[in-house]
């Protein structure tokens, strides 16, 4: 009896741990379940939203500007050298001792046309006057002596005419004489007016407008006529000697003789404050390209170069110093102007066709510093990419940003 009672207890924990194990497998598969639900439930509805993420993120956002077809003038840039249009060595025309220098012939001194400079002793030469003013009194005295004689002969031809030598009338009638007389009078006068025009000649006079660069002769200089007696440069024009790209020439309009040339602005980036320039024009194409550089030149002139009739602050030229120069050039007509940086390699400029990109291949008629000119392959209204992209390619998506206009 005791024995059955301790079998049927062994039988009842034996059941017990087998419910146990049943309900831990149950709870274990419902867990599983419950987490694959839950895993398909989230790649259910996750990946569409991301995929639509992707999709707006591919389509660049980009700054786009319209363009427009006109008429643009280009400007070609350059460098030139300031130099006087009018500059000469001042030599005297008489030798002899300066007696009297002007107070405005010193270094940087203006001087007006026609204005004495310095003045040579003039003794000597008013000497030199009063002797040949004393030959042309002889020399009419002795004119007028051979023009009585010759009317003595005359009369005496006349009287005894048929009793003479009819073969040499002219020495009867002394011609040869008279005409050594008269051009024995034409010498002495001519010799009085070199002796006049010698002795004012001693008055160097400035033959423009000018201002003295350098002065080499004081009071009591000797001085000849091949002494060097200052350096004077003209001041109502100054010339700048440009270059500029031979391929650029082309658009240059070179005036003809009486026309005015097209304008140049020039600036001296070192020297002159912010935003000052002068206006030139230009002159001359200089038949020659320069050596060195192989550049071709043009020829800009500077009325009052040094200020004197503008407003204060004007700035001045300075012979010898470089100026940078913008020529306006030739006018095209119907062209579209964009800035350099939105060209791209190859001549092409990425345009937004819609909502894509389109590499458009483009032909430029003219390109300066600034600016590219584009005769074919824009057209009017159409929209350029202005944004640097770090990939490119045609056809691909884009979306706006900033719209402005270009050039």
């Amino acid at each position: 009896m005791q024995t059955t009672e301790v079998e049927t207890h062994e039988g009842s924990k034996s059941k017990v741990r087998t419910l146990g194990r049943v309900t831990t497998l149950l709870f274990s598969v419902l867990i599983l379940v419950g987490a694959a639900f839950l895993i398909v439930l989230i790649n259910s509805t996750e990946p569409k939203a991301e995929r639509e993420a992707a999709t707006r993120e591919t389509a660049m956002l980009v700054d786009v500007t319209a363009v427009t077809q006109a008429t643009h003038r280009p400007i070609i840039s350059g460098l030139g050298t300031v130099e006087a249009a009018q500059d000469i060595a001042l030599m005297p025309r008489v030798a002899g001792r300066v007696s009297s220098i002007s107070e405005h012939f010193i270094p940087g001194g203006f001087v007006q046309a026609g204005e004495t400079l310095l003045t040579l002793d003039p003794a000597d030469y008013e000497n030199m006057v009063a002797q040949r003013e004393s030959m042309v009194e002889q020399a009419e005295s002795d004119l007028a002596v051979e023009r009585g004689r010759r009317d003595v002969a005359r009369r005496d031809f006349e009287i005894l005419g048929k009793d003479m030598d009819d073969k040499n009338p002219s020495l009867a009638l002394r011609k040869p004489q008279f005409e050594a007389a008269k051009a024995a009078l034409k010498s002495a006068e001519a010799m009085l007016s070199q002796a006049k025009l010698d002795l004012a000649r001693t008055k160097v006079t400035a033959p423009f407008h000018a201002q003295v660069l350098s002065r080499n002769a004081n009071i009591g200089s000797e001085v000849s006529t091949s002494t060097t007696l200052a350096r004077l440069i003209g001041v109502d024009e100054y010339h700048v000697v440009m270059s500029v790209p031979l391929a650029k020439l082309s658009q240059i309009a070179i005036p003809r003789p009486g026309e005015p040339g097209a304008a140049v602005k020039l600036r001296d980036r070192a020297g002159w404050p912010e935003g000052t320039h002068r206006t030139g024009n230009i002159l001359s194409l200089i038949g020659a390209i320069d050596g060195d550089t192989r550049l071709a030149r043009v020829l800009v002139s500077v009325k009052d170069p040094l200020a004197l009739e503008q407003p204060e602050g004007t700035p001045v030229l300075l012979v010898g110093s470089i100026l940078f120069g913008e020529i306006e050039g030739r006018a095209l007509e119907n062209i579209i102007r964009i800035r350099r940086e939105h060209l791209r390699q190859g001549d092409t400029v990425w345009v937004m066709q819609g909502d894509k990109l389109d590499i458009r291949d483009v032909t430029v008629a003219f390109g300066d510093s600034e600016f590219a000119y584009i005769s074919d392959g824009l057209a009017h209204g159409e929209m350029i990419v202005t944004s640097t992209l770090a990939t490119v390619a045609d056809g691909a998506p884009l979306r706006t940003g900033a719209v402005a206009n270009d050039g």
